[in-house]
C-alpha cells in the first residue's frame, strides 16, 4: 500500500484522497479528519547514470505517535523507468503547482556549459507546451530551451550572456493566465521615474549657480588659441573618433573556432600542394544525366559528390593521408569519414558524411544536402560534427580562385576546391578554351611526405578527368 500511495502522489494523484485511503487501512480506528500530513516533494536528481538520490516523500503524524514513510529507494525501484524519466523531463512544480520552472536541457556529452544567447519569448506571452523560449549557444550548436507546460511565461530568472549548465533554471512558467501580473510591475517602475520631475526642480536651482561660476571662467578661454597650432604637426596620425567603432563580445562558435585554428597553426607542420582540374568530362556527365539522376533519387547531381568518390579512391591509394600522429603514435583509421566545410550565419560548421566509401552518388548527395540544410536552419546535432577523418572546403562557392585552406584538428589534410574558369589549355597541340578549377591539398608534414602528397592530389585529378576510373578502379 505504501508502494502505491508514494507512486500514486508522485505520478501527480490527489495527495488528499490518497493519503486518506491508505490511512483506513493502516490505522483503522483513526478518521481522516484526525489525520494531519506534512507532505514535502520528492526531488529526483537525474544523471547520465539513473537516479543519484531520493528524499523521503512525506512524513505522517498520525494522534499520539508519528509514523515515517521508510524505503522509499524499495517504492521507487518499483516505479518504471519510462515514468521516471518521462516526469523528469517536465520541469517541478512549485508552491500549490501553479508554476513550473524551464530548466537548460542536457547538451551532450562534450558540453558542460553554455552561453544564453537570446531570449525568443517575452513575460506575459503565452506558450505551448515543448516551445522553445530561449536559444543557449554552445561551442558547437545552438540549443533551444522548451517550456516543460502549456501556460504564460511569468519572468526570467537568467540574464542574456549567462554561462548556464545542464539543469539551471531560466525561466518560470505559470500554467493559468495568472502569469501577465508580473509585467504590471515593469509598468510601475516605468511610472516612479515619470513622477520625479519635481526634484529635478531643486537641482535646477543648484545648478544655476555652478552655470554662473562656469560662465566666468568661460569669459577668460578667449586667450588659449594660440595652442591649438601644435596639434597641426605631420608626424601625428588622424585616429577614427571612437563614436564611430563597435564592440560586441564574440559568440562561443566563433571562438571555438578561433581556438582550433590557431592550435592547428601551432601544433601542425602545415605544407600546401597545387594541381589543376580539367573539369570537362564531370560537367559533361553531369549534364547529361542530371534529369535522369533527379527523376529517380530525387536529389540534384553537383560536383561534390564527384569530389567525394574522389576523395575516397585517393585516400584508399594513399592511406597515410587518413591517418593521424597521437604522442609517439600514428592511428591508421580502416573507415573513412568525410567531414564537409558548411559556412552558416553563425559561423563554420564540419558536418560529416559516415563510411563515405560504401556510398554511391545519389547518396552522397542526399547526406550533404540533409546536413547543410540543417547546418543553415542551426538543427544540427553535435553528433553530425564529431569525428571525421578528412574535410573537404569548397570556397569556390563563394567565388574563391586559389586558398590554402587550415587542417581541422585531429585531422592530418585538408581539400580546398575553388571556382571554376574558363581558360586556354593546350589539348592536342592546340590552344582550347577549358573549365578549370585550382586544388589545393594542406597536410601535416610531420606525417605525410610530399611524395604521398603529390601522389594524392593527382589521383584526385586523374578520377575528376575521367571519373570512368572510378568504375574500372584504374
Amino acid at each position: 500500500m505504501l508502494g502505491a500511495l508514494r507512486r500514486k502522489v508522485t505520478i501527480g494523484g490527489s495527495s488528499a484522497s490518497v493519503l486518506g485511503k491508505s490511512l483506513q487501512v493502516i490505522r483503522p480506528g483513526v478518521s481522516t479528519s484526525r489525520v494531519s500530513a506534512n507532505a514535502g516533494k520528492e526531488i529526483l536528481l537525474l544523471h547520465p547514470r539513473g537516479i543519484d538520490h531520493v528524499r523521503n516523500f512525506s512524513h505522517l503524524i498520525l494522534p499520539g505517535c508519528s509514523v515515517g514513510l521508510t524505503k522509499t529507494r524499495d517504492v521507487i525501484s518499483s516505479i518504471p523507468s519510462e515514468t521516471i524519466m518521462q516526469k523528469s523531463c517536465r520541469a517541478f512544480s512549485s508552491g500549490d503547482g501553479d508554476l513550473v520552472d524551464a530548466v537548460v536541457p542536457f547538451m551532450g556529452e562534450s558540453i558542460s556549459d553554455g552561453t544564453l544567447a537570446t531570449f525568443l519569448k517575452k513575460p506575459g506571452d503565452s506558450v505551448a507546451a515543448d516551445e522553445p523560449i530561449a536559444q543557449i549557444e554552445t561551442d558547437k550548436v545552438t540549443i533551444d530551451v522548451v517550456s516543460p507546460q502549456a501556460g504564460v511565461l511569468q519572468e526570467y530568472v537568467a540574464k542574456e550572456g549567462d554561462t548556464v549548465e545542464p539543469g539551471t533554471k531560466i525561466a518560470i512558467i505559470s500554467k493559468s493566465a495568472e502569469g501577465i501580473e508580473p509585467a504590471a510591475p515593469a509598468e510601475k517602475k516605468s511610472e516612479k521615474p515619470a513622477t520625479k520631475p519635481s526634484p529635478p526642480a531643486e537641482t535646477v536651482k543648484e545648478e544655476k549657480p555652478k552655470a554662473r561660476a562656469e560662465a566666468s571662467p568661460a569669459v577668460e578661454k578667449p586667450k588659449p588659441p594660440s595652442t591649438p597650432p601644435p596639434k597641426r604637426t605631420a608626424t601625428e596620425p588622424v585616429l577614427p573618433p571612437k563614436e564611430r567603432e563597435r564592440r560586441v563580445p564574440m559568440t562561443r562558435l566563433r571562438k571555438r573556432v578561433a581556438t582550433r585554428l590557431k592550435d592547428s597553426q601551432n601544433t601542425f607542420a602545415l605544407l600546401t600542394t597545387f594541381n589543376e582540374v580539367d573539369m570537362t568530362n564531370m560537367m559533361k556527365l553531369r549534364s547529361d544525366y542530371k534529369d535522369a539522376f533527379v527523376e529517380k533519387h530525387g536529389v540534384k547531381l553537383g560536383f561534390m559528390s564527384g569530389f567525394v568518390k574522389a576523395a575516397v579512391s585517393a585516400l584508399q591509394h594513399q592511406p597515410i593521408v587518413n591517418a593521424v600522429i597521437d604522442g609517439d603514435d600514428i592511428i591508421y583509421r580502416d573507415y573513412i569519414d568525410i567531414s564537409i566545410a558548411v559556412g552558416t550565419p553563425k559561423g563554420l560548421v564540419v558536418p560529416v558524411v559516415r563510411d563515405a566509401d560504401k556510398m554511391n552518388f545519389a547518396e552522397i548527395e542526399k547526406t550533404i544536402n540533409g546536413l547543410a540544410k540543417k547546418a543553415t536552419e542551426g538543427t544540427i546535432s553535435i553528433d553530425e560534427m564529431a569525428g571525421g577523418s578528412f574535410t573537404i572546403s569548397n570556397g569556390g562557392v563563394y567565388g574563391s580562385l586559389l586558398s590554402t585552406p587550415i587542417i581541422n584538428p585531429p585531422q592530418s589534410a585538408i581539400l580546398g576546391m575553388h571556382s571554376i574558369v574558363s581558360r586556354p589549355m593546350v589539348v592536342g597541340g592546340n590552344v582550347v578554351p577549358r573549365p578549370m578549377m585550382y586544388i589545393a591539398l594542406t597536410y601535416d608534414h610531420r606525417l605525410i611526405d610530399g611524395r604521398e602528397a603529390v601522389f594524392f592530389l593527382r589521383r584526385i585529378k586523374d578520377v575528376v578527368e575521367d571519373p570512368r576510373r572510378l568504375l574500372l578502379d584504374v
